[in-house]
């Protein structure tokens, strides 16, 4: 199942995936669905599942970059503290700063990995653990689902703001912060925006929820979208906050990545296309340079 491409997986066991993902089925339930869905359905869904170890593209000990795990206050959050993966470039600062938010499963190593991308490019990078309040990434995805799905949502959100917040006021910070995040994380990045109006410089959320139209006023940040063609029920969401980004000003661009699937950067499992995961990083660091200068 390891040999299974992108283009030999078929579309309704990622329509699965994607619903096993979101938390609206449970491991068992897609394994079971995708194995009555098509022949070999069941090896096309087992190949779909995370291999962590595919995901490092930066070493933890990359002399680039210095990564240590770090706490600091939350107040109004899941639990008052929070603890993210801190990652500084090489030399003294200050940095322009970029918090990495997750998907909806907690701080897991591909998040880690992101985080250490972005500091290879010069960036001081934060990515929280939401889950740290209840013992932290589990080590497995599905632990991870279910721990954050039970979570107190505005609160989690708080501590996504929290960590925002510390991040742009740490010692070796511009001030300048940019964020972006995958998934639950583009969901939330899109949120942090109406949150921070001119705290936040800087936005790109991939294939995360787009925020409500009636907040979108309080955005001043510029936007870089990131969507995958094969992802209806995010795409759906989009054209009235196109609409409403438009109406008041808010400097934004979307790109769409033709034959791609929600998760497409996620170089964990198949759904990872490689040249549109690529293009997207080298737009997302490009945009980051340009608007946290």
């Amino acid at each position: 199942m390891d040999s299974l491409t992108q283009i030999e997986i078929d579309q309704r066991i990622y329509d699965l995936y994607d619903e096993y993902c979101h938390g609206r089925i449970d491991r068992r339930a897609f394994l079971q669905q995708a194995a009555v869905v098509t022949v070999g359905g069941l090896a096309m869904a087992q190949a779909l599942m995370p291999r962590y170890a595919n995901a490092q593209t930066i070493s933890f000990t990359d002399d680039r970059i210095k990564a240590t795990y770090v706490a600091y206050p939350s107040p109004g959050g899941t639990s008052g503290t929070m603890r993210g993966y801190l990652v500084q470039p090489k030399g003294t600062g200050p940095f322009p700063v970029v918090l990495v938010v997750h998907e909806n499963r907690g701080l897991n190593p591909y998040i880690e990995d992101v985080a250490r991308r972005a500091a290879t490019e010069g960036f001081l990078a934060l990515a929280p653990d939401g889950l740290f309040p209840v013992g932290g990434y589990p080590g497995n995805d599905d632990d991870g689902r279910a721990l954050q799905a039970k979570l107190d949502q505005p609160k989690l959100r708080t501590d996504m703001l929290n960590s925002a917040r510390y991040l742009k006021t740490h010692a070796l910070s511009t001030g300048k912060l940019g964020v972006t995040g995958f998934c639950w994380g583009g969901g939330t990045t899109n949120w942090l925006a109406t949150a921070m109006g001119a705290d936040m410089q800087a936005g790109v959320p991939y294939y995360g929820a787009a925020a409500e139209t009636a907040a979108v006023p309080s955005i001043k940040a510029p936007l870089l979208v990131q969507l995958a063609q094969n992802d209806e029920r995010i795409n759906a969401m989009y054209p009235a906050y196109e609409a409403a980004l438009k109406a008041v000003g808010v400097k934004y661009e979307v790109f769409i990545y033709p034959d791609t699937q929600h998760g497409f950067h996620n170089n964990s499992t198949p759904r990872y296309n490689e040249a549109a995961a690529k293009l997207s990083w080298e737009r997302t660091i490009a945009f980051f340079k340009k608007n946290l200068a």
